[in-house]
């Protein structure tokens, strides 16, 4: 095997008779390294998309999330809230109450959910550490409610902290009848905003934070709830504790942790990013039909070479071996070139942030990288075995004309 590789490295470096070789290894060797390059940047632009996104779904969703099976609101049995507290791996829950409500600020109307939750929400969620003007309180020490409006809401209706103006919520009344004045079907009550949060568009554009038994006045209720949330402890087992919780509540309650709750955008995510290693190593495979390309003028220059060494006794296998490892070397070369600049490209993103996003919702102002052992594993050792198909298909076919003993 070490003859085998010595002569490959040496055809591999060594001038050629035909230029033509030569320029067609260089091609070869830029072909795998650019396919290789760019999986190692794509892959590490998902995973930092994937990081952003589940920092920003962290911060909104809680760890698990009980909705009922049937029917929209439920009364939280208080048993099972006790012993909810008890279960190992659970640190907090809060109590939350959801519904659309119109809002109106000044002469500024705006539909949005209003989110009635209670003190330890900010606990379950962090979304107290999104805050982008004010301060996450829900009420003042006199009792005082507050609102906690995202800023997409607050841009369209000009919503500023100044403890002065009030944000005007209407809800329809469950038990208004028909009457010839619009405003007597809605239920309408002030509250003062004390903070304006940013997490992501979309949550920024949808969800007022209110308290919870401000929202239930609203909403004509007692007790009820939408929606239970939980808070694991650090270094909490989640399928351990989700099946405590389900086995807890029962099939009549959906208990969700965050990749369900979040599972469509989830599953694309993973889908875009198979799909895009797939494109980009069909991409190596065209690349690598190059190496095909030199190893069969290679072969058929070194005709005279395999005649020589066949009469100092080399045999079929030495012979396709040096070839193979011809083209496994320009494989090698490329792949190594390619993880090399690869991982430059993304620490200089990292560090500097070069590539910019060009909009303005965003919580991160450049494409955002994380780099991950798992892809300088599986990228080489994917280019590595393309590499070996390229190199064995011309040798196993091209061969057999020079050796007469097969």
């Amino acid at each position: 095997m070490k003859l085998s590789l010595y002569i490959a490295k040496r055809y591999l470096f060594a001038k050629k008779s035909r230029n033509a070789i030569n320029v067609i290894s260089s091609i070869s060797v830029a072909g795998v390294t650019v396919g290789t390059m760019a999986l190692i940047i794509v892959l590490s632009v998902f995973n930092g998309l994937e990081t952003l996104v589940r920092s920003i779904f962290n911060t909104f969703d809680p760890d698990l999330k009980i909705t009922s099976v049937e029917g929209k609101t439920f009364v939280p049995d208080t048993a099972a809230l006790s012993l909810l507290s008890n279960i190992n791996g659970v640190a907090c829950y809060s109590l939350c109450v959801e519904e659309n409500a119109l809002l109106r600020y000044g002469d500024k109307q705006y539909v949005a959910s209003i989110k009635g939750v209670d003190g330890n929400y900010a606990q379950v969620t962090g979304i107290d550490s999104s805050m982008w003007d004010g301060e996450f309180i829900l009420r003042s020490d006199k009792g005082r409610p507050f609102a906690i409006p995202g800023i997409g809401i607050a841009n369209f209706l000009g919503i500023r902290v100044n403890f002065i103006e009030s944000l005007n919520i209407y809800v329809p009344k469950r038990t208004g009848t028909a009457d010839l004045n619009p405003e007597d079907a809605f239920i309408r009550n002030f509250i003062i905003p004390s903070g304006i949060y940013q997490v992501e568009q979309e949550y920024d554009s949808k969800y007022v934070f209110i308290p919870i038994d401000f929202a239930r006045e609203l909403l004509e209720y007692d007790s009820e709830v939408t929606s239970l949330e939980i808070k694991f402890e650090e270094g909490a087992k989640e399928a351990v504790v989700q099946k405590e919780v389900i086995r807890l509540f029962g099939k009549e309650f959906m208990v969700q942790n965050k990749y369900e709750q979040q599972e469509i955008f989830y599953k694309v995510m993973r889908s875009e990013r198979i799909a895009i290693f797939f494109i980009l190593t069909l991409i190596l495979i065209i690349a690598s039909f190059s190496i095909i390309g030199s190893l069969t003028m290679l072969i058929i220059e070194k005709e005279r070479d395999i005649g020589i060494l066949r009469s100092l006794g080399a045999d079929n296998m030495l012979i396709r071996k040096i070839f193979i490892f011809e083209g496994w070397l320009i494989s090698i070369f490329g792949a190594f070139t390619g993880i090399v600049l690869g991982f430059a490209v993304c620490w200089v993103q990292q560090k500097y942030g070069l590539v910019r996003l060009q909009s303005d919702s965003l919580i991160v102002n450049a494409y955002p990288v994380v780099m991950k052992i798992k892809d300088f594993i599986i990228v080489p050792a994917t280019v590595l075995m393309i590499g070996f198909w390229a190199a064995w298909y011309p040798v196993r076919f091209l061969t057999k004309k020079y050796l007469t003993n097969d």
